[in-house]
C-alpha cells in the first residue's frame, strides 16, 4: 500500500471519528471507527467499527450507522480534498471480541497448568523420528 493510501485512510479515519463526536455524541459514543481501507482509485472504501454494547445495541448502531452513510460520506467530501469522494461500506470489525476470546482462552490454559491438571491430549505431537525420511 502507499504512502498516499495510507494518509488518505488515517485522513478519514480521523474525519468520520471527529464528526461523529461532534454531531451525534450520544448515539456515537459507544462507536469507534477502528480503521478505515481505501481502494486505490480512490472511489470506494471500507470503515471498520468497532461497537460496543449486547448484540442487539451492535446491530442498532451498525444500523444507524449505515443509514448516516449518505451525510458522512457528504462530510468527509467537505473536509478532505480529493479527486472524489469515495463511497464508504461499513462493517463491524470484531477484533476486540476475537482478541478478548484467545486471552480468555490462554488464561484458562494458565490456570489450569497452575493447578496441575493438564488433562493429557489425544494426539501426541510428533517426535523427530517420524519427522525424518528412511
Amino acid at each position: 500500500m502507499s504512502n498516499r493510501i495510507v494518509r488518505i485512510n488515517e485522513l478519514v479515519q480521523r474525519e468520520l471519528s471527529a464528526y461523529l463526536r461532534k454531531r451525534y455524541q450520544s448515539e456515537a459514543a459507544a462507536i469507534t471507527i477502528a480503521s478505515v481501507e481505501i481502494a486505490p482509485d480512490l472511489k470506494t472504501g471500507k470503515v471498520f467499527v468497532s461497537i460496543l454494547g449486547s448484540e442487539d445495541a451492535v446491530a442498532g448502531r451498525m444500523a444507524w450507522l449505515r443509514r448516516q452513510a449518505r451525510e458522512l460520506r457528504r462530510e468527509v467530501g467537505r473536509h478532505v480534498v480529493m479527486k472524489w469522494t469515495p463511497l464508504l461500506d461499513y462493517v463491524l470489525d470484531d477484533t476486540s471480541v476475537r482478541a478478548t476470546r484467545v486471552m480468555q482462552i490462554l488464561y484458562e490454559i494458565e490456570q489450569r497448568e497452575k493447578a496441575g491438571g493438564n488433562p493429557p491430549s489425544s494426539a501426541t505431537p510428533p517426535d523427530d523420528s517420524t519427522l525424518r525420511s528412511e
